[in-house]
């Protein structure tokens, strides 16, 4: 009998937008094929959300959006826009 393990993706966009080019990423293994990765590599493992959700990746969180604060519009920080995604895979007994 087959199970399922779940892969878990994490993006931070450039802007919210979920066609925005991917700035870090993070991806977790479940199925215990591989390591975690966490942006070590000069590509990230997709181009945008987008991307990813055309290749069988759901989307579990979208991130919140907060207006700035006055004064703050420019001023650089954590990375805001971090979408969570995962994918199940099936795993041989």
């Amino acid at each position: 009998m087959s199970q399922f393990r779940q892969k878990i993706l994490v993006l931070y966009l450039h802007t919210p937008n979920l066609d925005s080019h991917v700035v870090a990423w993070s991806e977790y293994d479940g199925t215990g094929k591989s390591h975690a990765t966490t942006g070590d590599s000069d590509q990230p493992p997709y181009n945008s959300v987008l991307s990813a959700m055309k290749d069988g990746w759901r989307v579990v969180q979208f991130p919140q959006q907060f207006p700035a604060h006055p004064g703050m519009e420019y001023q650089t920080a954590y990375l805001r826009f971090e979408y969570i995604l995962e994918k199940m895979e099936k795993i041989d007994d």
